[in-house]
């Protein structure tokens, strides 16, 4: 079975877990990574789903051995366990990190349909983020909205700057890419925000 038609199956089955009709394009799963890379260090990756954008993660130079998967389907787990060896894959939510001893990320990538969560899973969800990323990690999330994913006073209250990364029209459907940083730490936007206002 590919992975549009597994993809589509499991929407299906389970349209609670999944928001989308079909995988990410290769086009937004480059635009979700191009700022990653072999000095990266630790990278947690949440909902890959059927991991076009882990494939592209690995591709950018991050070693297997540095990538853990949070994915809550079971036959996507299955799936990601053929396809990337040597990844470490976790059929649990992203509020365990800590639990199961997952820290010092120093890149979140993020698939998980942010906007249409309440505030209160929100929250949960981008604590557990923080309190597994290094202090200059980033959190790499996209949308399909005309707005950023994070609900404003979740954003305030845990201290997160947003930065607006590209577009892409070739994606379904168009999506855009943002990064979310702490406050404190004052990092300019990384390379993917450089283009704000460009698309892809």
């Amino acid at each position: 079975m590919n992975n549009i038609a597994l993809f589509l199956g499991q929407a299906i089955r389970r349209p609670s877990q999944i928001s989308a009709v079909v995988p990410s394009s290769r086009r937004l799963a480059r635009a979700m990574v191009r700022s990653l890379g072999a000095d990266t260090g630790l990278v947690a990756e949440l909902g890959p789903g059927t991991g076009n954008i882990t494939r592209e993660i690995l591709a950018r130079g991050v070693a297997p051995a540095d990538l853990t998967l949070f994915e809550l389907n079971p036959v996507f787990c299955h799936r990601l366990a053929a396809q990337f060896p040597g990844v470490r894959i976790e059929n649990r939510p992203a509020q365990d990190m800590a639990a199961i001893g997952v820290e010092n990320l120093g890149a979140i990538v993020s698939s998980l349909p942010l906007l249409s969560m309440p505030a209160a899973l929100q929250h949960a969800i981008l604590r557990a983020c923080l309190a597994a990323l290094a202090p200059h990690g980033r959190i790499i999330q996209f949308t399909y909205g005309p707005r950023p994913p994070l609900d404003p006073q979740v954003q305030h209250d845990l201290g997160l700057a947003v930065h607006r990364g590209p577009q892409v029209l070739l994606n379904m459907p168009p999506a855009r890419v943002y990064s979310y940083t702490r406050h404190q730490v004052g990092i300019p936007p990384h390379t993917d925000c450089k283009t704000a206002s460009g698309t892809l």
